[in-house]
């Protein structure tokens, strides 16, 4: 049978991209330099937390450690709730954690939990990942809420609290319920994180295990410094304390360290594409426009803004960009409908998170972590970041019916 023509992706994002730049009315030059503008702007945000973050979760799975702390936590919830102990990680790790280094230091505990105890990769995973986007897009101090709080005059103790209260029934429909549903997933996931399972004897202690992999969660909450500091720290620190400390030597360590940047390579390059692609989108003003024209339609202010947001986010892929970008339109609307701007700063952020799809690096993430394909990536993770939209405006809408009241 013939083999169907492909693409490396890489290749596809570039050249959609160029065939949008060029339909929108982009010069040749100016296209040229959103491409490298975009190539430039997610690789220097997730680079160095990607590849540090591989190196660390390789350290982490070959040592032994994340086998030692997935049977901890299955003597501990039982595999029958598992997904259940998944979520609650992610929700506390996800509160002082950005989406991206959350992502590449729990995602390896998953997949060791999924080996060990036979459980489907993409079933165990989604209610970590849905507690990290729900505390990513609705409670400061990530990014985009702490923006929108500033942009429109809210309060940020109140709307931590407001975001708390709305987010806990988001990620349990995003996460443990809807998790429920995709059992039959078929995901193999990156070689990099997968070993086979090594004898009791030769694992590192629970308590060696668990403060090395807490060390980066407890830098980022207790100290200033940036997340690729801390994770050069964790991957320092774990080369002693995994490697060095359970007789591993420093030529195996670094094999271990170079097979982890390998396996990780053709996910940057994705990555890179996919950013690519949304700094032509969000050049050609289309996401704005369209949201912009939806200001005079009779619906409740925060449902717009909500949609608003929703619409930016699906055209652009970026939910930082959409709130933000949403903020400038809707800010003169909610002042003149006298609209709560603690439940604004929500509605917007839920909406921020709606489709994620081929646009979105963190779709990519996803895909070529759990390596499934682009249907199950549609089906899984783009439905729980809608489930998550949705299920948060519904909140904000019900709490904010109470606190009118």
């Amino acid at each position: 049978m013939k083999q169907a023509f492909s693409l490396h992706p890489f290749l596809v994002f570039l050249l959609v991209a160029i065939a949008i730049g060029l339909c929108s009315g982009s010069a040749p030059a100016q296209l040229a330099i959103s491409l490298e503008k975009g190539i430039g702007d997610v690789l220097s945000s997730l680079l160095m937390l990607i590849v540090l973050g591989a190196m660390f979760g390789k350290l982490v799975a070959e040592s032994g450690a994340a086998q030692r702390v997935s049977r901890a936590l299955v003597n501990l919830f039982g595999t029958r709730y598992i997904h259940w102990a998944m979520m609650l990680i992610g929700f506390i790790a996800g509160v002082p954690l950005f989406y991206g280094v959350g992502f590449v230091l729990l995602v390896p505990l998953v997949f060791s939990v999924s080996q060990a105890y036979r459980l489907p990769p993409v079933f165990t995973g989604i209610p970590l990942l849905a507690a990290l986007s729900v505390t990513h897009g609705f409670l400061p101090p990530h990014p985009s809420p702490s923006a929108l709080v500033v942009q429109f005059g809210a309060d940020l103790r109140l709307t931590l609290i407001y975001g708390l209260i709305v987010c806990i029934p988001a990620i349990i429909i995003a996460g443990p319920l809807f998790a429920r549903t995709l059992k039959r997933i078929h995901s193999e996931p990156l070689a990099a994180f997968v070993v086979k399972e090594r004898p009791d004897a030769e694992l590192p202690s629970l308590l060696n295990s668990i403060i090395t992999i807490l060390l980066p969660i407890l830098l980022l909450v207790f100290t200033e410094l940036p997340p690729s500091l801390v994770l050069l720290a964790a991957v320092i620190y774990a080369t002693v304390s995994l490697g060095l400390m359970q007789g591993m030597n420093m030529s195996v360590i670094t094999q271990h360290c170079g097979s982890a940047v390998k396996d990780i390579a053709p996910v940057l390059l994705i990555i890179a594409g996919a950013g690519a692609l949304k700094e032509v989108l969000t050049a050609s003003g289309a996401g704005g426009q369209i949201a912009a024209s939806l200001q005079h339609l009779a619906i409740h202010p925060l449902v717009l803004g909500w949609l608003m947001a929703a619409i930016i986010r699906i055209c652009i892929g970026s939910a930082t960009v959409a709130g933000l970008t949403t903020a400038g339109i809707i800010q003169p609307f909610m002042v003149a409908s006298h609209t709560d701007p603690n439940m604004m700063v929500l509605a917007v952020g839920a909406g921020s998170l709606a489709c994620s799809h081929v646009n979105d690096a963190g779709f990519w993430m996803f895909k070529e972590y759990f390596n499934v394909s682009i249907r199950d990536t549609l089906r899984s993770w783009t439905i729980m970041e809608s489930i998550v939209a949705v299920t948060g405006l519904l909140g904000v809408l019900l709490l904010n019916s109470f606190i009118a009241n």
